[in-house]
């Protein structure tokens, strides 16, 4: 992983020292509110419904264990014992003090870590797939374009006041595991004429508009990543709307101006920077790759007899390997998942103790490296398939070996309405009250893949439009409804869910859930899943299953 150098040390050490400085103005009344406001979400720090809430980065998902401690160690004294992993790969907390927080940025930046960029109309935090690297259907590891990007677009003076947020995310595998294609950017790894490129899109995004991202360039070579990327910045920053902030992302204008001729003007600014100082030499491409080599494998046999021996004795055991485990590049090693969704637990919360658990499961397990994901979980993406069975038994005495990534329960969620300022209502009962009603987890393995996603709000934090099954929070007349939509995915299927009808009480969620669900297996054919069974039969079976 990326380690920091001298100049980026520096340059983070400056920033808390000007951030702690900031602070201590705006609490002796010297630096008015407003002033205020902008410098503070540049070091990702918001005011929420009851606290302060301070999101820190983890570039492209990546953690070392000592970092991770440090994490842990924040939440223990700063917060309430517990951090929560958002859809962006990043980290929450979500009752520090204000005061205080200059001292948590310190504490990060001991173990190369930051908030930098974390919110504000900024580029945020360069997104990419939890299993790059040792990932089996990868045409190329996506770690080192992604940290080039992170360093191009951190601090860069053009675009740290653009309309909006603006997200990027990357990819370097067959299957989208990044959701790009509702990003303001998605760049993909891609092969053409035996040569790896990259396609480009431009213009997703959810939120109160989502929008699936076309592609605006299909292959763009190696050194000119970050040209283009800086010609479309440039093309949104002129163009894009600064006077209605419901107007304002990449998407809408792409959209206003259509595919074509935003690509055009990109492709017309693009000549100017193209073999400019930004133009990516080899030397600077190896420099990028060498923070990201193989860790040092053992060499295995692919079968391994003692994890067929723990297979056949351990059923709960099975389960989890059938569910969280994932095939790896190297022989004799595998990616194991750590669900944080177990039944009673808030999606994407960890407690201060097992965040340490964790690091110390990376030391032994995944040579001291740990991996964040879209969907709110962990990986340890290097164990040796002849330690899954020990993996599994501490995690189990650690609350953390729920066997369902990627099943129904492993729900993705925001904090909605019990912490965050902008939501209509809540989210984490209704997760809490869907997780009871199926905590069965021989009925959801026959359901298989499912991807429900909740938010709060419309700024889908929980990237409730591209669930396949979507839950919104809404405002009806003073009191919490739920909006219900289906047929969403964020994967190479990309697609946006649609709404079945009126709104439901937060009570009604479990049984209209299951409603879904009970027409979902009478009409599925052989092996499909809830989306494939959705295209095929459509929305209005599902429609009169539920109002009827």
């Amino acid at each position: 992983m990326y380690i920091y150098d001298k100049y980026d040390q520096k340059m983070i050490d400056e920033r808390v020292a000007q951030y702690r400085d900031q602070t201590s103005r705006f609490l002796e009344g010297k630096l008015p509110e407003a002033e205020f406001l902008q410098l503070r979400l540049r070091n990702g720090l918001y005011i929420q419904r009851l606290a302060p809430l301070l999101r820190v980065n983890i570039p492209y998902g990546m953690l070392s264990s000592t970092q991770l401690r440090k994490l842990a160690h924040i939440s223990r004294y700063y917060d309430k014992g517990y951090a929560h992993f958002t859809t962006r790969q990043n980290i929450q907390y979500n009752w520090p003090k204000l005061e205080e927080v200059p001292d948590i940025l310190e504490e990060l930046a001991s173990v190369e870590m930051h908030a930098i960029q974390s919110s504000g109309s900024c580029i945020r935090n360069v997104t990419s797939d939890q299993y790059a690297g040792v990932a089996v259907d990868e045409i190329e590891d996506s770690r080192p374009w992604s940290e080039l990007i992170r360093q191009w677009s951190t601090f860069h003076p053009e675009f740290n006041w653009l309309p909006r947020k603006f997200k990027i995310a990357v990819t370097g595998a067959e299957e989208d595991r990044t959701a790009v294609q509702v990003h303001d950017i998605g760049v993909r790894l891609v092969e053409a004429n035996g040569e790896v490129g990259f396609q480009i899109l431009a213009g997703g995004g959810l939120g109160r508009t989502p929008v699936i991202a076309p592609v605006i360039k299909n292959y763009l070579e190696k050194p000119h990543l970050l040209t283009y990327l800086e010609a479309i910045l440039r093309v949104y920053n002129r163009y894009g709307r600064r006077d209605n902030k419901f107007k304002s992302r990449i998407k809408i204008l792409v959209r206003a101006m259509g595919a074509e001729v935003f690509a055009q003007k990109v492709e017309d600014e693009w000549q100017s920077v193209k073999n400019g100082p930004g133009t990516l030499t080899e030397a600077e491409i190896i420099r990028a790759h060498s923070f990201f080599t193989k860790p040092s494998y053992e060499e295995l046999e692919e079968n391994c007899i003692q994890l067929d021996e723990s297979l056949s004795s351990n059923f709960a055991f099975k389960n989890w390997v059938s569910r969280n485990v994932k095939p790896h590049q190297q022989p004799g090693y595998a990616i194991a998942n750590l669900a944080l969704k177990r039944t009673g637990a808030a999606p994407g919360n960890v407690s201060d103790r097992q965040l340490e658990i964790i690091a110390e499961l990376a030391d032994r397990y995944s040579f001291g490296e740990i991996r964040t994901t879209h969907e709110q979980n962990i990986t340890l993406a290097d164990v040796r398939k002849q330690d899954l069975f020990s993996l599994w038994k501490a995690l189990c005495n650690a609350d953390l070996a729920a066997a369902n990534l990627g099943l129904l329960t492993d729900i993705i969620c925001c904090p909605g309405g019990d912490l965050c300022s902008l939501a209509n209502a809540k989210s984490i009962p209704v997760a809490a009250a869907i997780q009871r009603r199926f905590d069965d987890l021989d009925y959801l393995h026959d359901l298989g893949d499912l991807d429900l996603n909740i938010s709060g709000c419309m700024n889908a934090c929980g990237h409730h439009h591209v669930g396949n099954i979507g839950i919104l929070g809404v405002d009806k007349k003073g009191e919490e409804f739920y909006q219900v939509s289906i047929g969403g995915s964020s994967y190479s299927d990309a697609a946006l869910g649609k709404i079945l009808g009126p709104s439901f009480a937060q009570n009604e969620i479990p049984e209209i859930i299951n409603k879904l669900l009970d027409l979902y297996l009478e009409k599925r054919t052989g092996g499909e899943q809830f989306v494939q069974t959705f295209n095929r039969i459509g929305i209005q079976p599902f429609k009169d299953q539920v109002y009827s």
